[in-house]
């Protein structure tokens, strides 16, 4: 993780686009597209291939750094134009249906930054990154969550837009049962 001051949107490039259309119609201006298509089949691949292993040599093919142990989901999405720019550190999980994005195409400009997913980080299924955010170390990512910053190691975020959940304290749904209720489970 970076200085704490740090936003994602300070480790975001951005690319003003000429002319007055939007930029995502000026696509073929940031990308080539020959390579976008390449891109688009490998993606299209990792997303329906069941072997971890398969998914991993076909994400490195890509460009993106992938460490050993990573769990790469059904139908989870890598960035298709910007893949060289995902980081997938040892053990981590990305969950089914879960997106890394690396680029923004907004009106006036397209934005491009790297995603950094820690050691045994966890992205939930349905999960979707933006660019430029770095996921800590052990870091847990709630299911159908919109990460737009960094998570810090170990923090559980969850929520559209992602926020740390709240430390739950040494009670448990278990403790808040009657006494006799809870010797009844013992026996």
């Amino acid at each position: 993780m970076t200085d704490e001051t740090e936003s994602r949107h300070d480790r975001v490039r951005t690319h003003p686009t000429p002319g007055t259309g939007n930029s995502l119609a000026g696509w073929p201006r940031a990308r080539h597209p020959l390579r976008v298509a390449v891109s688009y089949v490998l993606v299209w691949l990792i997303r329906i291939s069941p072997s971890l292993r398969f998914k991993r040599f076909l994400l490195r093919r890509l460009g993106a750094t992938v460490g050993p142990g990573v769990s790469w989901g059904l139908e989870a999405t890598p960035d298709v134009f910007w893949p060289e720019l995902i980081t997938v550190e040892r053990e981590a999980v990305i969950g089914y249906d879960a997106t890394i994005l690396c680029h923004e195409f907004l009106q006036d400009e397209y934005r491009t930054g790297e995603v950094v997913i820690g050691e045994r980080a966890m992205i939930g299924a349905g999960a979707i990154v933006l660019p430029g955010v770095e996921i800590g170390a052990e870091a847990r990512v709630a299911a159908n969550s919109l990460v737009t910053r960094d998570v810090p190691p170990g923090t559980t975020v969850a929520g559209v837009p992602a926020e740390p959940m709240g430390s739950s304290d040494a009670t448990t749904a278990g403790d808040d049962k009657p006494e006799s209720d809870a010797e009844d489970e013992s026996r």
